[in-house]
């Protein structure tokens, strides 16, 4: 059905593997292509170490570097050693630390640090200690610091939108929302993300909005795009709390949110929204049945994204539009129908 895509229509989007494939390399990265690709219209490595102001032996060593299949070749390496120095524990003061935890499951690692110098005559860091309470789990009550742990990690202060730093590049910033739709006294809860720069959606009915299926959602729009989400954008309400905010945290994207009660702050999930209710569920696709809807939602969504020209885009497809900055595909083909 769809030339070179791998489909699923239960679970993603077709079309994802191509997308997702191609890396989206950092504005430093894209600068060092842009040298080489004026070296390869000129073929005169002066004239570009000229024309862009950098040294011969910056660009020769980039030049050496680059391969123009994995445009990765042309991001930074890391200076990071390969050989660190590690912490070590040895086995007699694990086993010494260990009893005294056991002993004193009240105290704390500083009295533990100061017990243990007493007894042993040895000096000791703290840090050693805490990291052995932690790795053998010793506490006087495991599961409540368990929770406790985790609501700490939960209550990090909040992040607006506002803070944040656009940058033009695909899964930089994801926004989500949702939207109620009543049929015949029942409601159903419709969950929709949008990459706001390339336009890219998708969208998920649910029975209800509660959290456990904000984070089905999150989790299902991570795999859509491989992982290649920085930061998300959401609302306050409580779908977008707990369950959603730990699964976000499981897979280290920052949440900022939105202002309360300023629409503004989500314009392009808001109009998705909008485009979403008035070219789809008002046109009889509206049922009660999530199983069905998703189905048919799946198939718009695929007209939404590869088809339908976006005036934002200057009247691209979200696809097109991705593919118009990321050429490591070039064989991808201008038709995905059947």
């Amino acid at each position: 059905m769809y030339s070179g895509v791998t489909m699923n229509l239960i679970y993603i989007l077709p079309g994802v593997s191509a997308l997702a494939s191609m890396p989206d390399i950092s504005k430093e990265a894209r600068q060092r292509l842009r040298w080489m690709d004026y070296y390869r219209k000129t073929k005169n490595a002066s004239l570009a170490r000229r024309y862009f102001g950098i040294s011969r032996k910056t660009f020769y060593q980039w030049k050496k570097r680059y391969n123009p299949y994995h445009l990765e070749s042309l991001e930074e390496k890391s200076k990071r050693p390969r050989n660190t120095r590690k912490r070590e524990v040895r086995r007699t003061e694990e086993l010494r630390i260990i009893n005294l935890r056991k002993k004193y499951i009240r105290y704390g690692k500083e009295k533990l640090k100061v017990i243990y110098q007493d007894i042993y005559q040895e000096s000791i860091s703290s840090w050693k200690i805490q990291r052995l309470i932690e790795k053998n789990s010793l506490y006087y009550s495991p599961i409540q610091t368990l929770k406790l742990r985790k609501r700490r990690k939960l209550n990090q202060p909040k992040k607006c939108i506002t803070e944040l730093k656009k940058e033009p590049r695909q899964g930089f910033l994801v926004a989500f929302d949702g939207l109620a739709i009543y049929l015949n006294n029942t409601k159903r809860y419709i969950f929709t993300a949008l990459d706001i720069h390339s336009k890219i959606a998708f969208a998920r009915m649910y029975k209800s909005k509660k959290s456990k299926n904000a984070a089905d959602f999150l989790k299902r729009m991570h795999y859509l795009l491989e992982g290649k989400i920085e930061n998300i954008q959401t609302d306050n309400g409580s779908e977008f709390a707990r369950y959603f905010k730990e699964a976000a945290m499981a897979l280290s994207i920052p949440q900022y949110l939105s202002r309360p009660r300023t629409p503004t702050d989500n314009p392009f999930d808001e109009r998705f929204n909008r485009t979403l209710r008035e070219e789809f569920v008002q046109l009889g696709n509206m049922t009660s049945d999530c199983e069905v809807f998703n189905r048919k939602l799946t198939e718009w969504l695929i007209e939404y994204n590869f088809h339908r020209p976006h005036q934002s885009l200057g009247y691209q497809t979200p696809i097109n539009f991705h593919y118009q900055f990321h050429r490591v595909l070039p064989m991808y083909p201008s038709s995905t129908r059947a």
